[in-house]
């Protein structure tokens, strides 16, 4: 890659960051990576969080992170807040849909809507322009210009291909060019990046290199982020390249079940109508518990036992007495947290064992998910699992994947949170890292054929088309198929199309996912149309004999079709289009 610098922008659910290095810093040393540093009141975070406070007009940005969440506490404080859009956290909006429209619209904290499109490029040209104002710095001329970077976006594994094309458009809604554009996925990058690292950079109860790995090790990678976990699996090539050896899987058990579990246990002791009065009338000290919260999260561990002290802010202990009619140390009295639990002015001291409860639920999902992984024949073998994300970072997660599987190694990156962002620069400037890659549905298009005597389609996919044929319609024709391995750039079996009518001016394809290796037809059970693509026919003088020979390439980030003009032998990349 020929560009003067890669840039990396990881859009997060709970925190979001950029990173990049120079061509030359790159080519020295892979891991020497510019950061930012971000804060808000205490804290101070390798990535911000991912809150943006739109203006009223609901197509300008005031402001993105720390900054937004301040200043929408202090609207909220004076009663000015309800005509701002203010959204946090809203990324999971695009995770598990199985269709995703362009115009799809988003709520904010106060229910009003926006175009979640408006949403993410606003909030991505915040980044993309941050980063550039750091990087011009750096450079002694003129400054940087957009042609000079290659930009890259991270997104879960686990997304579809409609949230991948989403995330895409806002990109090119905020400035990046389609050209200068790549999609990486988050758990790759996170284990390009260990690949990179020294021994000494490793935390955790194994001192253990993954670029010592040889070929044929396999490991498993944990990406534990805010809102999702997204697991793949990695053997070691030959030729130090990759191979992922089971479809990325994982799903909403991040960091922010540990903060609902907070507010659910809030909720328990005053009542949910005092936690929603409390959210909608006081939000700057809403803001204030919960980033106090963060830092006590962050710390706790199971080994730790002492009691946890933290702010209570006064609005709250008023509010549950008049919400419940009666003063918070009567309903924490009340509570099945009388034991454990005690109420000092504006602080409250909980148990050690009430902390560690709040993450009980995603722990276990955590565990059970990655024990049942490993137990797949094709990964048995597995050595070693890599532990990356925010929620990576935590004690209590580390513990108990230490203590759940104590015959793995278990790596642990100096900087956990920033390992996805980091190594998503080195796949900017080295794509073809990750060689092959895992197919997580099969994939075909819809196609019809004229009847023949041989046929076994039922009569209710028969019919008689305006030429006055018998075709038979809703045929699967499949590309590839669940679980295959697919290799970067490897070419799938070419199908030959024709138009059905003479004067047809294009072939419509509609492209369907099944979680069944074989569907027969697109109107199966298990089958979903998922996308399209259009081949347009310029010229119809061949009528039905001209023909185009469509080949699909699975192996990298984003699904490509080769398409063949038999007549004329041009070749052209189409996209597909997932987003209705």
């Amino acid at each position: 890659m020929s560009s003067l610098l890669v840039a990396a922008i990881d859009f997060g659910t709970t925190y979001s960051g950029w990173v990049f290095s120079f061509k030359h810093e790159f080519e020295r040393d892979p891991t020497k990576i510019s950061a930012k540093n971000w804060t808000g009141g205490q804290l101070v975070s390798q990535k911000g969080p991912t809150c943006v406070l739109i203006n009223p007009d609901g197509k300008t940005l005031d402001s993105f992170g720390y900054e937004a969440e301040s200043k929408y506490g202090e609207l909220a404080l004076d009663k000015h807040h309800k005509q701002w859009f203010f959204f946090k956290r809203f990324k999971m909006s695009l995770f598990g849909r199985i269709g995703i429209e362009r115009n799809i619209m988003i709520e904010d904290a106060s229910g009003k809507k926006l175009k979640a499109k408006t949403v993410f490029a606003l909030s991505i040209k915040y980044l993309k322009d941050d980063l550039m104002e750091m990087s011009k710095k750096r450079i002694a001329d003129d400054g940087i210009r957009n042609s000079d970077i290659h930009w890259v976006l991270t997104v879960p594994a686990i997304w579809n291909d409609a949230a991948k094309q989403f995330m895409r458009e806002a990109a090119e809604e905020a400035g990046i060019s389609k050209e200068g554009l790549t999609i990486a996925l988050e758990p790759e990058t996170a284990s390009l990046f260990c690949r990179h690292l020294p021994v000494e950079k490793s935390l955790g109860r194994d001192k253990v290199s993954l670029a010592k790995f040889q070929a044929g090790k396999k490991y498993l990678v944990l990406d534990a982020g805010g809102g999702t976990i997204d697991i793949t699996i990695h053997e070691v090539l030959r030729n130090v390249n990759l191979k992922e050896l089971h479809k990325a899987s994982g799903g909403a058990r991040g960091g922010t079940k540990v903060d609902e579990a907070f507010e659910a246990f809030l909720s328990e002791i005053i009542g949910p109508r005092g936690i929603t009065k409390f959210r909608e009338d006081h939000m700057e000290d809403y803001i204030d518990m919960f980033r106090d919260f963060e830092i006590k999260k962050r710390d706790i561990a199971p080994s730790k036992n002492a009691k946890i002290t933290m702010r209570i802010p006064i609005t709250l202990v008023d509010i549950a007495n008049v919400k419940s009619g009666r003063p918070m140390k009567e309903c924490i009295a009340k509570s099945r947290y009388r034991e454990k639990l005690v109420l000092t002015g504006d602080k409250i001291r909980m148990d050690a064992d009430v902390m560690k409860g709040f993450f009980e639920i995603p722990l276990r999902s955590i565990l059970d998910h990655v024990e049942k992984l490993l137990a797949e024949p094709r990964v048995t073998s597995c050595s070693a699992i890599v532990m990356v994300g925010g929620f990576s970072e935590s004690p209590m997660l580390q513990e108990h994947i230490q203590e759940h599987f104590p015959d793995m190694k278990i790596i642990i990156p100096e900087e956990a949170g920033l390992a996805v962002l980091k190594g998503a620069v080195i796949f900017g400037h080295n794509p073809t890292t990750i060689a092959e890659r895992v197919c997580k549905f099969t994939y075909g298009v819809e196609s019809t054929h004229l009847t023949t005597a041989n046929c076994t389609h039922p009569k209710l996919n028969t019919a008689l088309d305006d030429n006055g044929d018998m075709r038979c319609f809703d045929n699967f024709i499949i590309h590839v198929k669940v679980g295959q391995s697919v290799k970067l750039g490897e070419e799938q079996a070419e199908h030959i199309s024709n138009p059905v009518y003479d004067t047809q001016t294009s072939i419509d394809f509609g492209i369907y996912a099944s979680s069944k290796p074989n569907p027969v037809f697109v109107t199966d059970p298990d089958c979903s149309k998922i996308g399209s693509i259009c081949i347009p026919i310029p010229d119809t003088s061949l009528g039905r004999l001209r023909k185009f020979g469509t080949t699909f390439l699975f192996g990298g980030t984003e699904i490509e079709v080769k398409v063949v003009d038999k007549a004329t032998h041009k070749v052209t990349k189409k996209s597909v289009d997932f987003l209705g």
